[in-house]
């Protein structure tokens, strides 16, 4: 059995993760707005803070479908 697949994929991996961390620790002030869009759920209680960012996870998940459709070849 061999791992070349599974290693290819976990350096790449690991390296978009390490520059999408340097992306947003470089410009992370000018992703405040990221989180705080309409329909991001929050409630603060007395006891209790509860945040539920629906907005901005149906937004990135959106991206991300649309770069991997992209990947695929979906507009050929």
């Amino acid at each position: 059995m061999t791992y070349e697949g599974t290693g290819k994929t976990l350096l790449v991996v690991g390296v978009v993760i390490c520059l999408v961390g340097g992306l947003l620790w470089r410009f992370g002030d000018h992703l405040k707005w990221l989180g705080h869009l309409p329909w991001d759920l929050s409630y603060e209680g007395q006891h209790f803070k509860f945040y539920f960012p629906l907005t901005t996870l149906l937004l990135l998940n959106g991206v991300l479908w649309l770069i991997l459709k992209l990947k695929d070849g979906w507009f050929k």
